[in-house]
């Protein structure tokens, strides 16, 4: 849901059971009274304590802002949106990597708080890889907080709405549309483009192995009408080439299934991406499979990224390649 900063701002206007401040009590919710944007993050059940100005720890583990209960119980951050990034960006990315890496990450993770957030809910986000990885003070890096500080507010934006953003480790070498990816309707910039710059990760170009005996006991449900799988093979590509579906095929036909499908039936660790270049059966009863990249591709390259900032780009740079069309605008101003 694309939303404007008024609504977010009033992200929590949710009734909740209780609330409890790390800092002075006050009946003003600091999502709606804070100086820059706040957000919610909802932490699961655990006990949260105040452990001083603006910090609490929820069994032990320190963040920053403030906490409230939910009527079931659960635990939700109350926490400046600068802040929740500090604690996102060493997660999301190396931070040993480029600055402007770093600070395109930073805008990216930034755009999808204020692009996703759902005023309806009595949170915004989850802490994990669903929405973005989020752990408190202990994740937080001086390097990664500089990056955060250095593009303050600034957000990615389309056609004057916050652009939908994604990211993925390594693209292979062209980033992957979203609606080839997802089925989604067609989004001006998330098309796919020719990426130069990641072919340094070491998921660029591998090779992997998977015996037929796990593939046909992963998709015994579409091969129960046929007979003993034989081979694998890929029936259709979409423009980026990746596989859009493949053929089990057994001594008594194909059964066929999508791209998606057989990647989260094998595991997406065990088949990085659907990038693939080469599929052939093996004489041990096995299917070899040589591909490129990590992820689903769409958006930005993490590792086109750290490319083009090593070869000078600045961060605006970086986000106009994998999100062609969108502009960087500064909510401060």
């Amino acid at each position: 849901m694309m939303m404007r900063r008024a609504a977010f701002l009033g992200l929590a206007a949710v009734p909740l059971l209780s609330s409890v401040r790390a800092r002075a009590q006050s009946d003003a919710d600091p999502a709606s009274s804070s100086r820059r944007p706040a957000l919610r993050v909802l932490l699961g059940r655990g006990e949260a304590v105040p452990a001083g100005p603006d910090l609490f720890t929820v069994d032990g583990r320190s963040y920053r802002g403030a906490f409230q209960r939910l009527a079931d119980g659960q635990i939700v951050n109350v926490v400046d949106l600068e802040e929740y990034l500090y604690s996102v960006l060493p997660r999301e990315m190396p931070v040993r990597w480029a600055p402007a890496a770093l600070q395109a990450q930073a805008i990216c993770a930034r755009t999808y708080v204020l692009q996703r957030s759902d005023p309806r809910r009595p949170y915004d986000l989850i802490p994990s890889e669903l929405d973005q990885v989020y752990a408190g003070v202990a994740s937080e890096t001086p390097t990664a907080t500089a990056s955060v500080n250095a593009t303050a507010g600034q957000v990615l934006k389309f056609a004057g709405a916050f652009a939908q953003v994604a990211y993925s480790s390594c693209c292979g070498g062209h980033t992957e549309a979203a609606s080839d990816a997802w089925g989604s309707v067609t989004i001006p910039y998330l098309q796919g483009v020719v990426c130069a710059f990641c072919s340094d990760s070491p998921n660029y170009r591998w090779t992997t192995s998977i015996p037929f005996d796990v593939i046909a006991t992963r998709f015994a449900g579409p091969l129960q009408s046929f007979g003993r799988l034989e081979d694998l093979q890929i029936t259709e590509r979409d423009p980026s080439g990746r596989a859009r579906a493949f053929a089990l095929v057994t001594d008594r036909g194909n059964a066929i299934v999508s791209g998606s499908a057989f990647r989260l039936g094998v595991g997406p660790r065990t088949l990085r991406s659907l990038l693939l270049t080469n599929v052939q059966r093996a004489q041990d009863n096995s299917v070899s499979i040589e591909g490129g990249g990590l992820g689903h591709g769409v958006g930005l390259c993490q590792w086109g990224s750290h490319g083009m900032a090593l070869a000078g780009h600045q961060a605006a740079e970086i986000l106009g390649l994998y999100f062609p069309g969108t502009v960087v605008e500064d909510l401060n101003r």
